[in-house]
């Protein structure tokens, strides 16, 4: 696992849905590379990926990677743990990151660093490629860590 480890042992690993819909996510997140899907008819971007766009019901949805920044636009700092296997990793922040650079959709993430930190809104982040590679199969998450 990389330095920036949130996931804690013990969950589930994540795994692209069966139908393949996501799976170019999961494969631009192990090259360290963030996309979503763009609508090639209308040029609408969307978050989370669906099979026609959002706007416009064309089938002509590609991926594209954009710049992995964005700004805070809603958090949640969590102190109850959900599974068993987060017992230890509480508090963590949960965010919910605007990117400007992909029309404003919205995706959330952890927050990587100090949990007990202070969180606002409007802070910038970039995103943090976690890797999984003792995971069968290996796997890499996007987590956002704060921009100084």
């Amino acid at each position: 696992m990389s330095e920036a480890t949130v996931l804690p042992r013990g969950l589930s690993a994540p795994a692209p849905a069966r139908d393949g819909l996501d799976a170019p996510y999961w494969e631009a997140a192990r090259r360290h590379e963030l996309v979503v899907q763009r609508c090639r008819a209308c040029g609408k971007f969307q978050w989370g990926p669906e099979w026609i766009c959002h706007r416009c019901l064309s089938f002509d949805v590609a991926w594209q990677a954009v710049e992995p920044k964005g700004r805070i636009f809603s958090f949640e700092r969590v102190w109850h743990p959900v599974h068993p296997a987060l017992r230890d990793a509480c508090p963590y922040v949960v965010l919910l990151v605007e990117i400007p650079a992909a029309g404003e959709i919205r995706m959330v993430g952890n927050l990587v660093g100090d949990a007990r930190a202070d969180v606002r809104i409007g802070d910038p982040v970039e995103a943090v490629f976690e890797d999984h590679l003792e995971a069968d199969p290996p796997y890499t998450l996007v987590q956002w860590c704060r921009i100084d």
